[in-house]
């Protein structure tokens, strides 16, 4: 059942077409019919409208992914992801009943995140030159498959982590009363996904080189705040809860991590800042604050070239 994005307050419909028929619908699309003329539902709760995304474009959302905003991932997980059609086709106004099942455009996100991952691994790994030459000699498909295992089971070493604290009958945290049985790992997983898109964001290499390790780490602990708030949402819990829940999974994809290196024989290569998110929260050097200097330079000196230019 959606909800209000502003009070999580219970609604029938997000819209209300505007023709004689004055139709309703509980999705977050508008009909190919009169589309161009509807009425956003008032929550009768708060007096706001129950869903404004309902008519945002999707550079929209993903600014307000970026920004963590609580709305935008109310309307991701609550009104639009986790609702799946009516198994009616010939009543496309008949609510949509909340079933616990991937849409097809989150597993396409996952790919693309997976690949992403897959890419920036091997970037990072391939610079630790004096413990990498064997696998270096290798050619280029096995290396890629290598890697491509490799970001693979830790991603899956994350996701299955998280489900089974939030989900399994066999977690703790139910029986200590930190956190109520969630029945939709689905959904977890969902949401873990959404709230990563910032991973995306090293696209921007294409165009600008900024392999500044302290931007790495940066963007780790950005994809790390979009997972707690994610989760926080999704599953009605403290921060608390939800950081814990963030920091669990990633220490479980870095072990998953160190297990591939070290069968394949790269225990040198350190896996808590070659891999994706939960290798670029910190060093095991206490380089950060170096990093970070480093950082700010570059920021100084691209300020001093915009000034001038």
């Amino acid at each position: 059942m959606p909800i209000c994005i502003e009070c999580r307050h219970p609604v029938k419909t997000l819209w209300r077409e505007g023709g004689t028929n004055n139709t309703s619908s509980t999705t977050n699309k508008p009909s190919t019919s009169g589309g161009h003329n509807i009425r956003l539902t008032v929550c009768k709760n708060c007096g706001r409208f129950c869903d404004k995304y309902v008519e945002h474009d999707f550079v929209v959302l993903f600014i307000d992914l970026v920004l963590i905003k609580p709305q935008v991932y109310r309307h991701l997980l609550h009104n639009t992801l986790m609702n799946t059609p009516s198994s009616d086709p010939s009543d496309p106004d008949h609510p949509k009943k909340e079933e616990d099942a991937f849409a097809p455009s989150i597993v396409r996100l996952g790919v693309l995140l997976l690949l992403f991952d897959v890419y920036l691994t091997w970037a990072r790994i391939e610079r630790q030159s004096s413990d990498t030459e064997g696998l270096a000699e290798r050619p280029i498909v096995t290396q890629y498959v290598f890697f491509l295992l490799l970001c693979t089971l830790t991603t899956l070493s994350f996701h299955l982590s998280i489900r089974f604290l939030t989900s399994s009958r066999f977690s703790p945290l139910p029986f200590l009363g930190i956190l109520p049985r969630y029945p939709r790992p689905n959904s977890v997983s969902t949401a873990l996904l959404v709230s990563s898109s910032t991973k995306l964001f090293p696209i921007l290499m294409v165009i600008w080189e900024y392999d500044v390790p302290a931007a790495a780490r940066s963007l780790g602990w950005a994809v790390v705040a979009n997972n707690v708030e994610a989760l926080k949402i999704l599953l009605d819990c403290s921060y608390g809860v939800a950081a814990f829940l963030a920091m669990a999974g990633a220490l479980s994809r870095w072990a998953m991590g160190r297990v591939v290196l070290w069968a394949a024989g790269l225990e040198g290569v350190d896996s808590w800042t070659a891999g994706t998110e939960g290798g670029q929260i910190m060093g095991g050097d206490g380089r950060g604050l170096g990093e970070l200097g480093v950082l700010l330079g570059y920021l100084k000196d691209w300020a001093g070239r915009l000034a001038v230019g």
